[in-house]
């Protein structure tokens, strides 16, 4: 797993500022003299290719500063789409996770998962936030995404993990609002990330049936969408009572460690039998 740390580098003119993340977090951007990265779209590569995503940057200084070069932990202006991006140690073996709370915790149960296929683990997300809710520092997940307030990591991961939708139920989203923007993030990874495979997680909760109503609701929802885009999805509104974990709550929606692990066994054995294990 990737690990966080405060420290910052600035690598040149054209080079956002070093940091080590646990995964998409925030970093101070580089001096207002900055030449601006030309946007393109990114090109197709085989998922794991660690250094396709953009050339080398050459720098107002006149020199290259190659993408491969850079520690991991870095953020490096892609010129292929002019956004800052966090460069990975063992991208070929690392899954990408964007979600909430859920999946925030270092032991958490998509986490557990994904480490159980074999994958490493880059997080980006924040507590708080959904398809379209926010926490009011970090926003839903396409405008924390297109505004940087979390990076995506270099190159090409071999999968993509959505988790999310609590937080929209929460927050009283619409359908119509969850919909549209869980289908904006699909279409924008998955230009991104042409190579990867990509899977939804939906929105954990008791069933309808116990008191988990919208949370069912959006569940369900979600996996219309996934469907609409043809990459699997696990259904997860209703694991709370199905399979017994009520008592594994630490809170009303959140495990304790027992039902972290619990829940990721379960999951990762849904996603190995989707062939989503690391081959």
């Amino acid at each position: 797993m990737l690990q966080a740390s405060t420290r910052a580098l600035l690598i040149g003119p054209v080079i956002a500022a070093s940091v080590f993340l646990t995964g998409c977090g925030a970093a101070t951007e580089p001096g207002s003299g900055a030449a601006a990265a030309p946007r393109a779209a990114a090109p197709v590569a085989a998922p794991g290719e660690a250094v396709a995503a953009g050339s080398a940057v050459v720098s107002d200084l006149g020199a290259a500063v190659d993408p491969a070069s850079l520690p991991a932990g870095a953020l490096y202006r892609n010129p292929a789409n002019g956004r800052d991006e966090v460069i990975v140690g063992n991208i070929a073996h690392t899954a990408l996770l964007i979600g909430d709370s859920q999946s925030e915790l270092q032991a958490s149960w998509p986490r557990r998962a994904l480490t159980g296929l074999g994958y490493d683990v880059f997080f980006c997300g924040k507590g708080g936030t959904g398809f379209v809710a926010s926490n009011g520092t970090t926003g839903n997940y396409v405008d924390a995404l297109q505004r940087g307030d979390w990076h995506l990591p270099y190159g090409f991961p071999p999968l993509v993990l959505i988790e999310g939708g609590g937080n929209d139920a929460k927050q009283g989203a619409s359908n119509e609002q969850i919909s549209a923007n869980a289908d904006r993030l699909i279409t924008t990874i998955k230009q991104r990330y042409p190579g990867a495979k990509l899977a939804m997680v939906g929105t954990l909760g008791k069933g309808a049936d116990h008191g988990g109503v919208r949370r069912a609701e959006v569940d369900a929802l979600l996996g219309t969408v996934a469907a609409d885009h043809g990459i699997p999805f696990v259904s997860v509104g209703d694991w709370l009572t199905r399979y017994g974990l009520e008592s594994q709550l630490k809170d009303s929606v959140h495990m304790n460690g027992e039902g972290h692990r619990a829940l990721g066994e379960l999951l990762g054995h849904r996603l190995a039998k989707l062939g989503l294990a690391l081959s």
